[in-house]
C-alpha cells in the first residue's frame, strides 16, 4: 500500500513537471494585466511565450526534437485559430500589434503547450504503446478530426461518427507508463478523455484570465460549455497521434522498439 501511495505522489509530481510549459503560460496570463499600461497583453504574451520556449530549450528541459513537435503544433493551432476567429467561434477583443486577421500570434502557443505536455510526459514516464493500431487508420483518424474542426461549420458535425471510429481502432491499445521502473497501464482511449477533461479545466482558467473569449463570455465570464471537453479530447487524439507517430518513426530509425503487440 505504501508503494502505491508513493507512486501516486511521484506520478502527480511528474505530471506537474510535464505541465511546466502550460503552467508558465498561465502564470504569464495572470501577470499580463500588470504590464497592460506598457505593452498590449497579447504582445506581452507572445514575448513571454518565446522566452519560455527558449529557456526550456537552453536549460535542456526540452530537446530539439520536442521543440520541433511544438512548432508543428503551433502552426496547426494558428491555422485553426485564424479560421475559428474569422468564422465567429470566439474572439480576441483586445488590441495588439502582433495580431494577424484578428488572431494574436501568441495563440498558437496554447496548442503548443499541449504538445509540450505530451512530449514531457512521454519522456518522464518512459511511455510505451501496446497494440497500437496500423499506421494508416490512425493517420486517417487524425486527419478526419482536424478537418472536422473546419468542416463542421458547413456540413453536419461528424465528431461522434469519427469518435466511434477512434474507439474501434484503439479498442485494444494500451499506454504503459513507468513510475520508479514499475509499469502501469491505461487504455489509450481513456487517456484521450482524461487529458481532454483536464485541458477543459485549464481552458476555464485561461478564459477567466482573458486569454480569449467565447460569445457567451463577453458580458460576463461563464464556465466553458461542457461540450468543449469532447473538442479538447479530439484535439488530444490528434496531438497523441502526431507525437506517437513521430516517436515511433524515430525509434524505427534508431532500431528501438516503442510499440509492442500482445
Amino acid at each position: 500500500m505504501k508503494t502505491y501511495l508513493r507512486h501516486f505522489f511521484i506520478f502527480g509530481w511528474q505530471q506537474a513537471l510535464s505541465c511546466l510549459f502550460p503552467a508558465l503560460v498561465f502564470a504569464m496570463l495572470a501577470l499580463s494585466h500588470l504590464f497592460a499600461g506598457v505593452l498590449p497583453r497579447y504582445d506581452f504574451m507572445l514575448i513571454a511565450c518565446l522566452l519560455i520556449q527558449a529557456a526550456l530549450f537552453y536549460s535542456k528541459i526540452e530537446t530539439k526534437d520536442e521543440v520541433l513537435v511544438i512548432c508543428i503544433f503551433h502552426l496547426l493551432g494558428l491555422c485553426m485559430e485564424l479560421f475559428k476567429v474569422n468564422i465567429g467561434s470566439w474572439s480576441y477583443p483586445e488590441f495588439a500589434y502582433t495580431k494577424f486577421a484578428g488572431v494574436p500570434l501568441y495563440s498558437g502557443f496554447m496548442y503548443a503547450s499541449v504538445a509540450s505536455y505530451m512530449c514531457q510526459a512521454w519522456r518522464r514516464f518512459d511511455l510505451q504503446m501496446l497494440n497500437w493500431p496500423p499506421h494508416w487508420p490512425v493517420r486517417i483518424a487524425g486527419a478526419l478530426i482536424y478537418l472536422n474542426f473546419f468542416t463542421n461549420h458547413f456540413i453536419h458535425d461528424m465528431r461522434y461518427v469519427i469518435g466511434i471510429f477512434v474507439l474501434i481502432i484503439f479498442r485494444k491499445a494500451w499506454v504503459v507508463f513507468h513510475v520508479e521502473r514499475r509499469a502501469y497501464r491505461l487504455p489509450v482511449a481513456l487517456s484521450f478523455l482524461l487529458i481532454g477533461f483536464f485541458i477543459w479545466l485549464a481552458e476555464n482558467v485561461a478564459t477567466r484570465f482573458g486569454a480569449w473569449k467565447y460569445a457567451y463570455q463577453h458580458k460576463q465570464w461563464a464556465m466553458v460549455d461542457y461540450q468543449k471537453i469532447s473538442s479538447w479530447a479530439f484535439l488530444v487524439v490528434v496531438s497523441y497521434i502526431i507525437v506517437a507517430e513521430l516517436k515511433m518513426l524515430k525509434d524505427v530509425i534508431e532500431d528501438k522498439p516503442a510499440v509492442e503487440t500482445i
